[in-house]
Protein backbone atom coordinates (compact mmCIF):
# COMPACT_ATOMS: atom_id res chain seq x y z
CA UNK A 1 0.00 0.00 0.00
CA UNK A 2 1.10 3.60 -0.58
CA UNK A 3 2.47 5.49 2.40
CA UNK A 4 0.20 8.44 3.24
CA UNK A 5 3.24 10.61 3.96
CA UNK A 6 3.65 10.95 0.19
CA UNK A 7 3.12 14.52 -1.08
CA UNK A 8 0.74 13.15 -3.69
CA UNK A 9 -2.93 13.36 -2.76
CA UNK A 10 -4.56 10.05 -3.58
CA UNK A 11 -8.08 8.85 -2.90
CA UNK A 12 -10.42 6.24 -4.32
CA UNK A 13 -14.07 6.49 -5.25
CA UNK A 14 -14.79 3.77 -2.68
CA UNK A 15 -13.94 6.19 0.14
CA UNK A 16 -16.47 8.88 -0.76
CA UNK A 17 -19.13 9.76 -3.28
CA UNK A 18 -18.49 12.03 -6.25
CA UNK A 19 -19.39 15.69 -5.65
CA UNK A 20 -21.54 17.85 -7.87
CA UNK A 21 -18.76 19.33 -9.98
CA UNK A 22 -20.86 21.32 -12.42
CA UNK A 23 -19.13 19.50 -15.28
CA UNK A 24 -21.32 19.01 -18.34
CA UNK A 25 -18.87 18.54 -21.23
CA UNK A 26 -16.08 15.95 -21.27
CA UNK A 27 -13.68 14.88 -24.02
CA UNK A 28 -11.77 11.59 -24.19
CA UNK A 29 -8.52 11.38 -26.19
CA UNK A 30 -7.32 7.84 -26.81
CA UNK A 31 -6.68 4.98 -29.21
CA UNK A 32 -8.82 4.22 -32.24
CA UNK A 33 -9.43 0.88 -33.98
CA UNK A 34 -7.01 1.38 -36.88
CA UNK A 35 -3.99 0.34 -34.78
CA UNK A 36 -6.12 -1.90 -32.61
CA UNK A 37 -5.05 -2.73 -29.06
CA UNK A 38 -6.55 -3.10 -25.61
CA UNK A 39 -6.46 0.70 -25.20
CA UNK A 40 -8.80 0.97 -28.20
CA UNK A 41 -11.37 -1.12 -26.35
CA UNK A 42 -10.79 0.82 -23.13
CA UNK A 43 -11.21 4.21 -24.85
CA UNK A 44 -14.47 3.02 -26.37
CA UNK A 45 -15.88 1.60 -23.12
CA UNK A 46 -14.89 4.64 -21.03
CA UNK A 47 -16.39 7.03 -23.59
CA UNK A 48 -19.66 5.08 -23.58
CA UNK A 49 -19.80 5.16 -19.79
CA UNK A 50 -18.99 8.88 -19.53
CA UNK A 51 -21.54 9.54 -22.27
CA UNK A 52 -24.32 8.31 -19.97
CA UNK A 53 -23.64 11.19 -17.58
CA UNK A 54 -21.82 13.89 -19.55
CA UNK A 55 -21.97 15.50 -22.96
CA UNK A 56 -19.04 13.49 -24.31
CA UNK A 57 -16.83 13.89 -27.37
CA UNK A 58 -13.85 11.79 -28.49
CA UNK A 59 -10.62 12.33 -30.42
CA UNK A 60 -8.98 9.08 -31.51
CA UNK A 61 -5.38 8.45 -32.48
CA UNK A 62 -5.48 6.68 -35.87
CA UNK A 63 -2.04 6.02 -37.37
CA UNK A 64 0.28 5.85 -34.37
CA UNK A 65 3.55 5.52 -36.32
CA UNK A 66 4.73 4.32 -39.74
CA UNK A 67 2.90 1.04 -40.25
CA UNK A 68 6.04 -0.99 -40.97
CA UNK A 69 7.31 -0.17 -37.47
CA UNK A 70 4.22 -1.49 -35.69
CA UNK A 71 4.46 -5.02 -34.22
CA UNK A 72 1.08 -5.96 -35.72
CA UNK A 73 1.73 -4.33 -39.09
CA UNK A 74 0.09 -7.10 -41.12
CA UNK A 75 -3.37 -6.50 -39.65
CA UNK A 76 -3.33 -2.69 -39.29
CA UNK A 77 -6.62 -1.26 -40.55
CA UNK A 78 -8.33 -4.65 -40.77
CA UNK A 79 -11.97 -4.77 -39.57
CA UNK A 80 -11.14 -6.83 -36.48
CA UNK A 81 -13.16 -5.05 -33.81
CA UNK A 82 -16.72 -3.77 -33.60
CA UNK A 83 -16.16 -0.47 -31.79
CA UNK A 84 -19.21 1.54 -32.74
CA UNK A 85 -19.66 4.66 -30.64
CA UNK A 86 -23.11 5.87 -29.54
CA UNK A 87 -24.66 8.47 -31.80
CA UNK A 88 -24.76 10.95 -28.93
CA UNK A 89 -20.94 10.84 -28.68
CA UNK A 90 -19.21 13.17 -31.15
CA UNK A 91 -16.17 11.23 -32.47
CA UNK A 92 -13.25 12.20 -34.69
CA UNK A 93 -11.30 9.18 -35.97
CA UNK A 94 -8.65 10.27 -36.08
CA UNK A 95 -5.23 11.92 -35.80
CA UNK A 96 -2.23 10.52 -37.71
CA UNK A 97 1.31 10.73 -36.34
CA UNK A 98 2.32 13.00 -39.23
CA UNK A 99 -0.58 15.39 -38.32
CA UNK A 100 -1.53 16.89 -41.68
CA UNK A 101 -4.38 17.46 -42.27
CA UNK A 102 -5.90 15.36 -39.48
CA UNK A 103 -4.69 17.48 -36.57
CA UNK A 104 -6.65 20.52 -37.75
CA UNK A 105 -9.91 18.56 -37.77
CA UNK A 106 -9.21 17.26 -34.27
CA UNK A 107 -8.45 20.75 -32.96
CA UNK A 108 -11.59 22.08 -34.60
CA UNK A 109 -13.66 19.47 -32.75
CA UNK A 110 -11.96 20.48 -29.49
CA UNK A 111 -12.52 24.18 -30.13
CA UNK A 112 -16.14 23.66 -31.14
CA UNK A 113 -17.10 21.34 -28.27
CA UNK A 114 -15.21 23.34 -25.62
CA UNK A 115 -14.99 20.53 -23.06
CA UNK A 116 -14.56 21.49 -19.42
CA UNK A 117 -12.45 18.36 -18.84
CA UNK A 118 -10.23 16.48 -21.31
CA UNK A 119 -8.92 13.05 -20.29
CA UNK A 120 -5.95 11.65 -22.19
CA UNK A 121 -5.35 7.88 -22.28
CA UNK A 122 -1.59 7.36 -21.95
CA UNK A 123 0.05 4.12 -23.07
CA UNK A 124 2.76 4.90 -25.66
CA UNK A 125 5.27 7.63 -26.45
CA UNK A 126 4.22 7.66 -30.10
CA UNK A 127 1.29 9.93 -29.20
CA UNK A 128 3.30 12.32 -27.01
CA UNK A 129 3.73 15.10 -29.59
CA UNK A 130 0.04 15.01 -30.48
CA UNK A 131 -1.07 14.94 -26.86
CA UNK A 132 1.16 17.92 -26.10
CA UNK A 133 -0.41 20.05 -28.81
CA UNK A 134 -4.00 19.00 -28.05
CA UNK A 135 -3.48 19.58 -24.32
CA UNK A 136 -2.01 23.03 -24.94
CA UNK A 137 -4.98 24.05 -27.10
CA UNK A 138 -7.39 22.58 -24.54
CA UNK A 139 -5.82 24.67 -21.79
CA UNK A 140 -6.14 27.76 -23.98
CA UNK A 141 -9.82 26.87 -24.32
CA UNK A 142 -10.20 26.68 -20.53
CA UNK A 143 -10.23 22.89 -20.10
CA UNK A 144 -8.88 20.99 -17.10
CA UNK A 145 -6.55 18.13 -18.13
CA UNK A 146 -6.59 14.60 -16.70
CA UNK A 147 -3.99 12.00 -17.68
CA UNK A 148 -5.06 8.38 -17.30
CA UNK A 149 -1.94 6.24 -17.00
CA UNK A 150 -2.24 2.72 -18.44
CA UNK A 151 1.55 2.38 -18.64
CA UNK A 152 4.35 4.55 -17.31
CA UNK A 153 6.11 3.64 -20.55
CA UNK A 154 5.60 0.76 -22.95
CA UNK A 155 8.11 -1.99 -22.17
CA UNK A 156 9.22 -2.31 -25.79
CA UNK A 157 9.81 1.43 -26.08
CA UNK A 158 11.66 1.55 -22.75
CA UNK A 159 14.30 -0.83 -24.16
CA UNK A 160 15.22 1.64 -26.92
CA UNK A 161 17.45 4.38 -25.41
CA UNK A 162 16.50 7.17 -27.83
CA UNK A 163 12.78 6.43 -27.52
CA UNK A 164 13.01 6.23 -23.74
CA UNK A 165 14.72 9.62 -23.50
CA UNK A 166 12.35 11.19 -26.03
CA UNK A 167 9.28 9.96 -24.15
CA UNK A 168 10.58 11.22 -20.81
CA UNK A 169 11.36 14.64 -22.28
CA UNK A 170 7.96 14.96 -23.94
CA UNK A 171 6.12 13.77 -20.84
CA UNK A 172 7.95 16.34 -18.71
CA UNK A 173 6.53 19.06 -20.96
CA UNK A 174 3.10 17.48 -21.20
CA UNK A 175 2.69 16.99 -17.45
CA UNK A 176 3.10 20.73 -16.88
CA UNK A 177 -0.33 21.05 -18.48
CA UNK A 178 -1.94 18.21 -16.51
CA UNK A 179 -4.16 18.99 -13.52
CA UNK A 180 -4.72 15.46 -12.19
CA UNK A 181 -4.05 11.78 -12.81
CA UNK A 182 -5.99 8.54 -13.00
CA UNK A 183 -4.24 5.26 -12.19
CA UNK A 184 -5.70 1.75 -11.92
CA UNK A 185 -4.13 0.66 -8.65
CA UNK A 186 -2.32 2.15 -5.70
CA UNK A 187 0.66 0.03 -6.73
CA UNK A 188 1.03 2.30 -9.77
CA UNK A 189 1.48 5.46 -7.70
CA UNK A 190 5.10 5.00 -6.71
CA UNK A 191 6.36 4.28 -10.27
CA UNK A 192 4.40 7.30 -11.50
CA UNK A 193 5.70 9.62 -8.79
CA UNK A 194 9.31 8.47 -9.13
CA UNK A 195 9.36 8.59 -12.95
CA UNK A 196 7.64 11.91 -13.63
CA UNK A 197 7.47 15.25 -11.77
CA UNK A 198 3.81 15.10 -10.73
CA UNK A 199 4.32 17.13 -7.56
CA UNK A 200 1.21 17.51 -5.42
CA UNK A 201 -1.27 17.09 -8.27
CA UNK A 202 -4.20 14.87 -7.24
CA UNK A 203 -4.26 11.22 -8.22
CA UNK A 204 -7.43 9.09 -8.31
CA UNK A 205 -7.45 5.29 -8.28
CA UNK A 206 -10.05 4.23 -10.85
CA UNK A 207 -10.58 0.52 -11.09
CA UNK A 208 -10.46 -0.84 -14.64
CA UNK A 209 -13.99 -1.42 -15.90
CA UNK A 210 -15.15 -4.78 -17.29
CA UNK A 211 -14.37 -5.77 -20.88
CA UNK A 212 -17.66 -7.26 -22.04
CA UNK A 213 -17.04 -7.20 -25.79
CA UNK A 214 -16.80 -11.00 -25.84
CA UNK A 215 -19.94 -11.74 -23.80
CA UNK A 216 -22.30 -12.45 -26.69
CA UNK A 217 -22.58 -16.19 -25.85
CA UNK A 218 -21.51 -17.50 -29.28
CA UNK A 219 -21.07 -21.12 -30.25
CA UNK A 220 -17.90 -22.27 -28.43
CA UNK A 221 -14.77 -23.04 -30.44
CA UNK A 222 -12.34 -25.53 -28.90
CA UNK A 223 -10.11 -28.33 -30.06
CA UNK A 224 -9.81 -29.66 -26.52
CA UNK A 225 -11.83 -32.83 -25.78
CA UNK A 226 -14.86 -32.22 -23.58
CA UNK A 227 -13.36 -34.13 -20.64
CA UNK A 228 -10.18 -31.99 -20.62
CA UNK A 229 -9.68 -28.69 -18.77
CA UNK A 230 -9.03 -26.22 -21.57
CA UNK A 231 -6.40 -23.83 -20.15
CA UNK A 232 -6.40 -20.69 -22.32
CA UNK A 233 -3.83 -17.94 -22.78
CA UNK A 234 -5.27 -14.84 -24.47
CA UNK A 235 -3.37 -11.67 -25.42
CA UNK A 236 -0.29 -10.46 -27.25
CA UNK A 237 2.89 -12.53 -26.89
CA UNK A 238 5.66 -10.33 -25.50
CA UNK A 239 8.72 -10.92 -23.28
CA UNK A 240 7.02 -9.74 -20.09
CA UNK A 241 3.88 -11.85 -20.63
CA UNK A 242 5.62 -15.06 -19.44
CA UNK A 243 3.99 -17.47 -21.89
CA UNK A 244 7.11 -19.65 -21.88
CA UNK A 245 6.58 -20.17 -18.12
CA UNK A 246 3.07 -21.45 -18.82
CA UNK A 247 4.41 -23.92 -21.39
CA UNK A 248 6.98 -25.21 -18.88
CA UNK A 249 4.32 -25.67 -16.20
CA UNK A 250 1.92 -27.34 -18.64
CA UNK A 251 4.60 -29.85 -19.70
CA UNK A 252 5.15 -30.97 -16.09
CA UNK A 253 1.51 -31.39 -15.03
CA UNK A 254 0.50 -34.65 -13.42
CA UNK A 255 -2.08 -36.53 -15.48
CA UNK A 256 -1.52 -34.37 -18.58
CA UNK A 257 -4.33 -36.24 -20.35
CA UNK A 258 -6.74 -34.20 -18.19
CA UNK A 259 -5.54 -30.90 -19.67
CA UNK A 260 -5.34 -29.00 -22.95
CA UNK A 261 -3.56 -25.71 -23.65
CA UNK A 262 -5.00 -23.15 -26.07
CA UNK A 263 -2.88 -20.09 -26.93
CA UNK A 264 -4.57 -17.19 -28.74
CA UNK A 265 -2.18 -14.32 -29.39
CA UNK A 266 -0.11 -12.26 -31.78
CA UNK A 267 3.70 -12.24 -31.44
CA UNK A 268 5.20 -8.80 -30.75
CA UNK A 269 8.79 -7.53 -30.56
CA UNK A 270 10.08 -10.64 -32.33
CA UNK A 271 9.51 -12.71 -29.18
CA UNK A 272 9.46 -16.13 -30.87
CA UNK A 273 10.61 -18.19 -27.88
CA UNK A 274 7.08 -19.26 -26.88
CA UNK A 275 6.27 -20.29 -30.47
CA UNK A 276 9.46 -22.37 -30.63
CA UNK A 277 8.69 -23.93 -27.25
CA UNK A 278 5.23 -24.91 -28.47
CA UNK A 279 6.61 -26.36 -31.70
CA UNK A 280 9.16 -28.55 -29.92
CA UNK A 281 7.10 -29.42 -26.85
CA UNK A 282 6.59 -33.12 -26.03
CA UNK A 283 2.94 -32.16 -25.50
CA UNK A 284 2.62 -30.23 -28.76
CA UNK A 285 -0.23 -32.56 -29.74
CA UNK A 286 -2.18 -31.17 -26.76
CA UNK A 287 -1.59 -27.50 -27.59
CA UNK A 288 -3.70 -25.34 -29.92
CA UNK A 289 -1.81 -22.25 -31.12
CA UNK A 290 -3.59 -19.41 -32.96
CA UNK A 291 -0.69 -17.03 -33.58
CA UNK A 292 -2.47 -13.87 -34.75
CA UNK A 293 -4.75 -11.08 -33.58
CA UNK A 294 -8.19 -12.65 -33.85
CA UNK A 295 -11.41 -10.79 -34.62
CA UNK A 296 -13.93 -10.02 -31.91
CA UNK A 297 -16.21 -12.79 -33.15
CA UNK A 298 -13.36 -15.32 -33.15
CA UNK A 299 -12.17 -14.24 -29.71
CA UNK A 300 -15.68 -14.59 -28.29
CA UNK A 301 -15.94 -18.15 -29.68
CA UNK A 302 -12.51 -19.25 -28.41
CA UNK A 303 -13.17 -17.77 -24.96
CA UNK A 304 -16.59 -19.43 -24.85
CA UNK A 305 -14.73 -22.72 -25.23
CA UNK A 306 -12.24 -21.94 -22.43
CA UNK A 307 -12.48 -23.58 -19.01
CA UNK A 308 -9.92 -21.26 -17.39
CA UNK A 309 -7.74 -18.30 -18.32
CA UNK A 310 -4.01 -18.29 -17.50
CA UNK A 311 -1.98 -15.06 -17.34
CA UNK A 312 1.64 -15.78 -16.26
CA UNK A 313 2.92 -12.18 -16.50
CA UNK A 314 6.42 -11.27 -15.30
CA UNK A 315 5.23 -7.70 -14.66
CA UNK A 316 2.16 -5.63 -15.41
CA UNK A 317 0.47 -2.30 -14.68
CA UNK A 318 -2.89 -3.54 -15.92
CA UNK A 319 -4.27 -6.43 -17.93
CA UNK A 320 -7.09 -6.27 -20.44
CA UNK A 321 -7.26 -10.10 -20.66
CA UNK A 322 -7.71 -10.28 -16.88
CA UNK A 323 -10.78 -8.08 -17.12
CA UNK A 324 -12.02 -10.08 -20.09
CA UNK A 325 -11.76 -13.25 -18.01
CA UNK A 326 -13.52 -11.71 -15.03
CA UNK A 327 -16.32 -10.30 -17.18
CA UNK A 328 -16.91 -13.84 -18.51
CA UNK A 329 -16.85 -15.31 -15.01
CA UNK A 330 -13.96 -17.65 -15.81
CA UNK A 331 -11.50 -19.10 -13.30
CA UNK A 332 -8.24 -17.17 -13.76
CA UNK A 333 -4.70 -18.16 -12.80
CA UNK A 334 -2.70 -14.93 -12.66
CA UNK A 335 0.63 -13.73 -11.32
CA UNK A 336 0.44 -12.01 -7.93
CA UNK A 337 1.85 -8.74 -9.27
CA UNK A 338 0.52 -6.02 -6.89
CA UNK A 339 -1.40 -4.12 -9.57
CA UNK A 340 -3.15 -7.32 -10.70
CA UNK A 341 -4.03 -8.59 -7.23
CA UNK A 342 -5.58 -5.17 -6.58
CA UNK A 343 -7.43 -5.24 -9.92
CA UNK A 344 -8.89 -8.67 -9.08
CA UNK A 345 -9.90 -7.75 -5.53
CA UNK A 346 -13.34 -9.15 -4.78
CA UNK A 347 -13.26 -11.66 -7.65
CA UNK A 348 -13.50 -15.15 -6.16
CA UNK A 349 -12.34 -16.95 -9.30
CA UNK A 350 -8.67 -15.89 -9.19
CA UNK A 351 -5.78 -18.14 -8.19
CA UNK A 352 -2.53 -16.21 -7.68
CA UNK A 353 1.04 -17.48 -7.97
CA UNK A 354 4.49 -15.85 -7.76
CA UNK A 355 5.97 -14.56 -11.01
CA UNK A 356 8.38 -17.00 -12.67
CA UNK A 357 7.67 -19.81 -10.16
CA UNK A 358 6.96 -22.83 -12.39
CA UNK A 359 5.99 -25.08 -9.48
CA UNK A 360 3.50 -22.56 -8.12
CA UNK A 361 2.10 -22.00 -11.61
CA UNK A 362 1.67 -25.75 -12.04
CA UNK A 363 -0.26 -25.87 -8.74
CA UNK A 364 -2.41 -22.92 -9.90
CA UNK A 365 -3.30 -24.79 -13.11
CA UNK A 366 -4.45 -27.77 -11.04
CA UNK A 367 -6.45 -25.41 -8.80
CA UNK A 368 -8.36 -23.69 -11.61
CA UNK A 369 -9.14 -27.11 -13.10
CA UNK A 370 -11.24 -27.82 -10.01
CA UNK A 371 -13.20 -24.59 -10.65
CA UNK A 372 -14.01 -25.18 -14.32
CA UNK A 373 -17.74 -25.68 -13.73
CA UNK A 374 -18.13 -22.50 -11.66
CA UNK A 375 -19.03 -19.05 -13.00
CA UNK A 376 -17.93 -16.11 -10.88
CA UNK A 377 -19.33 -12.62 -10.39
CA UNK A 378 -17.28 -9.68 -11.70
CA UNK A 379 -17.16 -6.87 -9.08
CA UNK A 380 -15.98 -4.21 -11.58
CA UNK A 381 -18.32 -1.71 -13.21
CA UNK A 382 -17.98 1.31 -15.49
CA UNK A 383 -20.41 3.19 -13.23
CA UNK A 384 -17.69 3.06 -10.57
CA UNK A 385 -15.25 4.54 -13.10
CA UNK A 386 -17.63 7.42 -13.84
CA UNK A 387 -18.11 8.13 -10.11
CA UNK A 388 -14.34 8.08 -9.59
CA UNK A 389 -13.85 10.52 -12.46
CA UNK A 390 -16.48 12.73 -10.86
CA UNK A 391 -14.53 12.66 -7.60
CA UNK A 392 -11.35 13.77 -9.36
CA UNK A 393 -13.18 16.51 -11.27
CA UNK A 394 -14.47 17.81 -7.96
CA UNK A 395 -10.94 17.96 -6.57
CA UNK A 396 -9.88 19.95 -9.63
CA UNK A 397 -12.67 22.48 -8.90
CA UNK A 398 -13.56 22.77 -12.57
CA UNK A 399 -16.22 25.42 -12.00
CA UNK A 400 -13.67 27.95 -10.71
CA UNK A 401 -10.75 26.82 -12.85
CA UNK A 402 -8.65 26.13 -9.75
CA UNK A 403 -7.10 23.00 -8.26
Amino acid sequence: MVQRSSPVVIETARTRSAPDTGVERVMVVGSGPYFLSGISYYTHALSEALGERYDTSVILMRRLLPTRMYPGADRVGSPIADLEYPRAVDVYDGVDWFWFPSIFRALWLLWRRRPQVVTFQWWTGTVAHTYLLVAAVARCRGSRIIMEMHEIQDTGEADIPFVRRYTCAMMTLLLRLVDGFVIHSEADLMPLATTYPIGSKPVEVVRHGPFRQYSSSPEPTRTAPADCTNLTYFGTIRPYKGLEDLISAFETLENPERFWLTVIGETWEGWDLPAERIRTSPLAHRITFVNRYVTDAEAASWLAGADALVLPYRRSSASGPLHVGMSLGLPVAVTDVPSLTEAAQGYDGCVFFPSGDIGALRAALAAVATMRATTFEDPASWQHSVRAYGSLMGRLDVRTGRR
